[in-house]
């Protein structure tokens, strides 16, 4: 089974969507020899030979000042779309319903391979932060939902993922395939995490309460920070690592020094704040050296982070009947909580005076909700082996018409059609080419030829001069 997996971004960009994509292309590979190929919107100066699959980079659009360093694609790639196609795929999986989910159409017309979409995360909140007026969000967002019900088959990250698409006007039906983690299941060694403390404040007894994610007002961080000004009032001691950067840093670090919670001159802040961290060792040496994570996003779709801690042994607080909480028992294998910085202040000063009670919740959250991405891969091999049955007994359900799908027809046989073009006066300047290098061949040994005639006779020549001067 040959796969081809799209999506907007790819390294050197990193985010959650592109470590799912990694890690399919990985595990499919490796444990089934299922042959990948990607195709993502080209970046500048990004090395795309150094994967053992081949990525197919289309033309982009420079968007990164109003989308936070991504770039468009630009769908309609004719040269690529056709290095997609020869690759002959058997599924075509698009993790994006934009650029990739319209060339995954147009790769159906030129290969009837079906497509499947993974959703992974609320795109209408981001339509709507960087989209203005509010009618164009509003088409783009049904322009979304169309290129999404366009697809042979959906999947969704979670039960409240699936929920969230049919709110924006989704009706079809979704099926809910989990992502894993690439950390291993345990927590890392002594060594690493006593490399963090010799880089920050982090004495030993104080608790270190942690987030990872974009810092970005939706992910709940400023709720965050309200509980963490009325514990830090209540006399606790603690340290906060966030992890991570995004548009609205700048504004948290600002709030961390109003609240008092920065460092100062004389006084270590309670707050830090490391940036972007993209080395997963280290990753997992802030996860295995925090005491809880924190994580009140009703954004998320699924939560990857919480499934990380878990893999660590770090419990996490989070908002009840949210995505990420999905899975998670109070008290048993995690807290939940009000939308509320108040809810979020008293679980903290409740919990954070029993060290050992939170390593214990931990550990259960490690043994309930860890799963590893060869499970989850080998979920979606199946599941793609069941598709393509269904699509050979006739029997896959029939994807509901959208009025884009004649413009997608016409313009994937458009597309065939110039590469047929293409590859025809490719092939005739190729003939050209090895004709001329034929007849240069035969005209360079012509020339080597009269020259060694030429030098024979001038030597004759030469000889019979010579012996007509001594008779």
């Amino acid at each position: 089974m040959k796969v081809c997996l799209l999506n907007e971004s790819f390294p050197p960009v990193i985010d959650g969507v592109v470590n799912v994509m990694m890690n399919y292309a990985e595990y499919l590979q490796k444990d089934f020899g299922a042959p990948v190929i990607v195709g993502t919107p080209s970046y500048p100066d990004a090395d795309y030979g150094k994967y053992d699959y081949p990525v197919v980079a289309y033309p982009s659009i420079d968007t990164a000042a109003i989308t936070n360093g991504y770039r468009a694609g630009v769908p309609f790639a004719e040269k690529e779309i056709a290095q997609l196609a020869s690759f002959g795929p058997d599924i075509i999986h698009t993790h994006c319903p934009a650029a990739s989910t319209v060339i995954a159409r147009i790769l159906r017309e030129q290969t009837d391979a079906p497509v499947v979409l993974t959703y992974h995360t609320k795109y209408d909140i981001d339509i709507r932060r960087y989209m203005k007026p509010k009618f164009a969000a509003d088409e783009c967002i049904r322009a979304m939902v169309g290129n999404i019900e366009a697809c042979d088959e959906i999947w969704t990250v979670s039960r409240g993922a699936g929920e969230s698409l049919k709110e924006i006007g989704f009706t079809g039906e979704y099926r809910v395939m989990n992502n894993g983690v690439d950390f291993p299941k345990g927590r890392t060694d002594e060594k690493s995490t006593a490399a963090l403390a010799a880089q920050y404040d982090l004495p030993e007894g104080v608790p270190v309460l942690l987030f990872v994610g974009r810092m970005i007002s939706y992910k709940g961080i400023p709720l965050i920070l309200d509980a963490l000004k009325r514990l830090s009032e209540s006399g606790q001691d603690f340290r906060m690592v966030f992890v991570g950067k995004g548009p609205d840093l700048e504004l948290f670090q600002k709030r961390a020094r109003e609240y008092g919670l920065a460092d100062t001159e004389s006084t270590p802040g309670k707050c830090i704040f490391t940036g972007p961290i993209y080395d997963r060792d280290v990753l997992r040496a802030w996860n295995t050296r925090a005491d809880l994570f924190l994580f009140p996003s009703t954004f998320d779709t699924n939560g990857l982070v919480v499934r990380e801690a878990a893999a660590c042994g770090l419990a996490c607080v989070l908002i009840r009947g949210s995505c990420a909480a999905e899975g998670i028992t109070d008290g048993q294998n995690g807290f939940l909580i009000d939308e509320t910085y108040e809810a979020m202040a008293a679980l903290l000063q409740n919990v954070l005076g029993d060290l050992p009670k939170l390593h214990a919740i931990g550990e259960r959250a490690m043994e309930e909700l860890y799963l590893s991405w060869q499970t989850c891969v080998a979920a979606a091999f199946d599941r793609y082996n069941a598709i393509l049955d269904l699509k050979r007994s006739g029997k896959l359900p029939r994807r509901k018409a959208q009025a884009t799908d004649l413009l997608v027809s016409l313009t994937s046989r458009e597309m065939e059609r110039l590469t047929k073009t293409r590859l025809f006066f490719g092939s005739l300047l190729d003939s050209i080419d090895s004709a001329a290098a034929g007849m240069m061949e035969n005209i360079g040994a012509f020339r080597e030829k009269r020259t060694e005639i030429w030098e024979d006779l001038t030597e004759k020549v030469a000889s019979d001069l010579g012996r007509m001067r001594k008779e």
